[in-house]
């Protein structure tokens, strides 16, 4: 396997650990174990294939690697790590020695790293060859001292291997006796409104949300082959390529890359995953290129999308051209993943579905009163997979997390059947002559132009220094940019949402700003009109 060692491999003692205690890695790694699946594919990288065996033993040899490195139980170790199995290694690795692991997203400047390494107080971190030198930037800039393992192929002077390191630690390591109320692994949230906040959850959160998501509601099972688009480090991707797949003795696709689609249209046909775990803008992306592969030309059950409202218009699309669904759903950093979806064979284009069972929502108005069906309000939700609290944060803390419930930011309505519908983020809402604009229903309107790749709207001020909808549009290659267009995508807004909702503007642009999980940064496009 090149670019990750051959570690010899004998199956790892099961260390059960008495009933009061619970350690998440070793309740993936030893039940695979158990159900006789040692031999069987858990992880496919660039470099190669890897059993739940050998998963296993590099998780033990992880866990002792980092104690011999000094690292104590409760301390914390940063993961800058590209999708390799590198990443569940170290991750579970980490959580099996009682060490508290912190993924980042691998696409953040040096000032973004410096932050979080004041900000977490880590001790130590596992960086991508590739990351390096940004991290290093980091270092200095944030005057951090913790000590650094290399991933990947070449040697650095002065840091030590993680390879080596696995290679020369013992294959078996002691599970640290966690209780299910101790901390696990915290997510930095992927800054869609400023900066990152790190959720602290706790040892049962990734069981939990592999039980009521992906083995509730996907109905996910052994034979399952998952590849994620959304890379390790977001909630999202955690799930689907790391926790949901292990849950159930199931296969994950690990790509390092980015999934350009072309990338994703070569993994869909050659290592034909069974589920394809994508965002909006991406399906999108997926659909203008060209060369999506068909029905019969891939081996997919469904696909799954989260972080963005999913629009109507993409998901019908999507399951004309492949002949499968699309299963949108809402999650959050705070929760973990998905706690509203829609149910396979039963999609509803438009909605976000229906609650996933083990978790209570409601929608509130600003003094929190639950609001009629229909109204539109603020989405609260309560759940076992909530996170503790934000690390080193009082203040956003007491404002999001309220006892049991977590103000998730987000506004919704109920429709008639029921169905929770997503009309934006709470800061994204316009009110346009006293009435509120939903920027989602404005951008679901314009994306059903054949000229239209992307949209986002937000509220710009007029000569009257009052609030109208402004959209910013992406258009597909072929598309030609021109007064006609503009006109033709105000008049479609026109004829589908009531007049006072079009945009008064309209601005055409190469890209949108995004996070690197693929989430649209609205307040980066309001930034960039009030500046003009």
């Amino acid at each position: 396997m090149e670019g990750h060692p051959q570690i010899p491999v004998s199956p790892p003692a099961i260390h059960s650990v008495p009933a009061k205690f619970y350690n998440a890695a070793a309740d993936l790694t030893e039940l695979n174990l158990i159900a006789g699946r040692g031999n069987k594919i858990a992880v496919i990288d660039e470099a190669g294939t890897y059993t739940y065996g050998d998963l296993a033993v590099r998780v033990h040899r992880c866990a002792n690697a980092l104690r011999e490195c000094g690292l104590e139980p409760g301390q914390r170790v940063v993961l800058c790590l590209l999708d390799t199995i590198d990443f569940p290694v170290s991750f579970l690795g980490a959580i099996m020695a009682g060490i508290v692991p912190i993924p980042v997203n691998t696409l953040w400047t040096a000032s973004d790293y410096a932050f979080l390494l004041a900000d977490s107080g880590a001790q130590a971190a596992v960086v991508s060859e590739g990351r390096l030198s940004v991290f290093l930037e980091a270092t200095r800039v944030a005057s951090w001292k913790g000590r650094i393992l290399v991933s990947g192929n070449e040697h650095r002077a002065g840091l030590p291997s993680f390879s080596q390191l696995l290679e020369s630690a013992l294959p078996r390591s002691e599970v640290h006796a966690t209780r299910a109320d101790d901390i696990c692994f915290w997510l930095y949230s992927s800054g869609s409104t400023g900066k990152p906040k790190g959720a602290v959850h706790l040892q049962p959160s990734l069981m939990q949300t592999a039980k009521l998501f992906a083995q509730n509601i996907l109905g996910l099972n052994e034979h399952d082959i998952v590849y994620s688009a959304a890379k390790l480090f977001f909630a999202y991707g955690l799930g689907n390529s790391l926790s949901f797949p292990m849950s159930v003795g199931g296969a994950s696709i690990l790509h390092s890359g980015r999934p350009t689609p072309a990338v994703v249209n070569a993994i869909l046909r050659e290592k034909r995953p069974t589920i394809f775990c994508g965002v909006p803008t991406l399906f999108s992306s997926l659909l203008a290129s060209g060369n999506l592969p068909r029905s019969g030309e891939h081996a997919l059950r469904f696909c799954t999308s989260a972080g963005e409202a999913l629009p109507e218009e993409v998901g019908r699309a999507w399951k004309n051209r492949t002949g499968v669904e699309i299963i949108d759903g809402i999650g959050s950093t705070e929760m973990l993943h998905i706690f509203i979806s829609n149910r396979p064979g039963a999609v509803r284009y438009g909605t976000t579905g229906f609650p996933v069972r083990g978790y209570d929502v409601r929608i509130v108005d600003d003094s929190g009163s639950e609001v009629p069906r229909g109204e539109i309000g603020e989405l609260q939700v309560k759940g076992p997979t909530r996170a503790a609290h934000y690390w080193n944060n009082p203040e956003k803390t007491r404002e999001t997390f309220l006892g049991e419930w977590l103000r998730t930011g987000d506004r919704f309505y109920q429709d008639a059947d029921g169905a929770f519908v997503h009309c934006g983020r709470s800061d994204d809402m316009l009110k346009v002559g006293g009435l509120w604009v939903s920027p989602t229903e404005v951008e679901s309107a314009l994306i059903c132009h054949p000229a239209v790749l992307e949209v986002a709207v937000v509220g710009a001020a007029d000569e009257n220094n009052l609030i109208k909808p402004k959209a910013f549009v992406v258009l597909k290659p072929d598309a030609t940019p021109d007064t006609k267009l503009i006109h033709e995508l105000q008049t479609l807004v026109k004829s589908k949402l009531a007049p006072y909702k079009y945009p008064r503007w309209i601005e055409i642009r190469d890209e949108l700003p995004k996070t690197a999980t693929g989430k649209l940064q609205r307040f980066a496009l309001r930034n960039s009109t009030e500046s003009k």
